[in-house]
């Protein structure tokens, strides 16, 4: 099968290697129908943090092949969603909701043959307590099956970030970020209540765009002490009731403590690279954290029924679609900001 193969630094292939197979009679066989490039794929494309060469990628939806025998709620021909974490959704982490640190769990894309998403087929582990099936999946349209894409990681991200800080109705929210995180989050600011939410983003119109789309009333393009200066501005030096961090570096996390009102929580989701939490700074403004990898599979139900009422299209944050062949072009958009996300088409319904 194709499969892309992280090799280095800016180094993105597609080779030819071996079908995965049922390894434990839990797993299942996915065949991928649509992939995509996360911005933590970037981290490693950019040299930036470690990965093993080798199998790469963990948003991906697709049509069980083959389920292994004790494998009971799946069959072959099922559509299913598969978020970036495998959980067998039953051991007492992924009961409280927290599937990302389940006993049995993993995550996918760490450089093993067949576990990568940008690949032809994937072997899932947990196939049970992982995928979630989506029915008539035939009658819906394109965009809409970008949407069910962006459940896998990206609008489940933003809005774990949303619910981690605790956002409520009427709130003013600030979001750090405006990639495809960042403006998921937006949206789920926005699907939680908030009335006024100001993006701290970038100078790239296109996703000032799509933040005004989803609901952010004010944009912040200014970086470091400049842009607290904007908020605390805007605010009337108050602040925000909650903020969502969805970049990960130490600028991004200085930031949003520095904005969060006294009370206010900072919900994390960016990947942490050379951060330090000021311990006393907010001890003494009693601000808060929480936050880390968003367990995609508690939020599926809820925001896959979103989706197919139409009531959210979260979809609409991949601005350039390839396929499996030119991926390398897929990572080069993102990381020259000529892309927001980059969806891959692997093959047919």
């Amino acid at each position: 099968m194709k499969a892309a193969y992280f090799v280095g630094k800016e180094k993105i292939e597609v080779r030819e290697v071996g079908k995965p197979t049922i390894r434990e009679q839990t797993d299942a066989i996915v065949r991928v129908v649509y992939a995509c490039v996360c911005g933590s794929d970037l981290w490693y494309y950019r040299g930036i943090a470690e990965h093993p060469e080798g199998s790469i990628g963990h948003e991906f939806i697709g049509v069980v092949e083959e389920a292994g025998s004790d494998v009971k709620d799946l069959k072959q021909g099922d559509f299913v969603i598969a978020p970036f974490a495998y959980s067998d959704n039953t051991c007492p982490h992924c009961q409280a909701g927290f599937q990302t640190a389940c006993t049995h769990g993993g995550f996918f894309g760490g450089g093993i043959p067949g576990d990568g998403g940008q690949a032809e087929y994937v072997r899932v582990p947990q196939a049970d307590g992982t995928l979630v099936a989506v029915p008539d999946v035939d009658t819906l349209s394109e965009d809409t099956m970008a949407s069910l894409l962006a459940l896998t990681d990206v609008m489940g991200t933003g809005y774990h970030a949303a619910v981690s800080a605790q956002v409520k109705n009427g709130d003013t929210v600030a979001v750090v970020g405006d990639g495809a995180v960042g403006l998921s989050g937006v949206l789920s600011a926005k699907m939680l209540g908030a009335k006024r939410i100001i993006v701290l983003g970038s100078t790239h119109e296109s996703r000032h765009e799509l933040a005004r789309k989803w609901g952010a009333t004010e944009i912040i393009t200014e970086r470091g002490e400049d842009a607290v200066k904007a908020l605390m501005a805007l605010t009337n030096e108050v602040g925000v009731d909650a903020v969502l961090e969805c970049v990960g570096t130490k600028d991004a996390n200085d930031t949003a403590f520095a904005i969060a009102r006294p009370g206010a929580i900072v919900g994390r989701v960016g990947v942490p690279h050379e951060v330090q939490i000021n311990a006393e700074v907010t001890f003494f403004r009693n601000v808060g954290m929480r936050g880390g990898p968003a367990p995609i599979r508690a939020y599926l139900p809820e925001l896959l029924d979103a989706v197919l009422k139409g009531e959210i299209n979260p979809g609409e944050v991949f601005d350039l679609k390839t396929n499996l062949d030119d991926i390398a072009e897929a990572y080069a958009a993102m990381n020259e900001r000529r892309a927001i996300k980059s969806l891959v088409k692997v093959s047919e319904l």
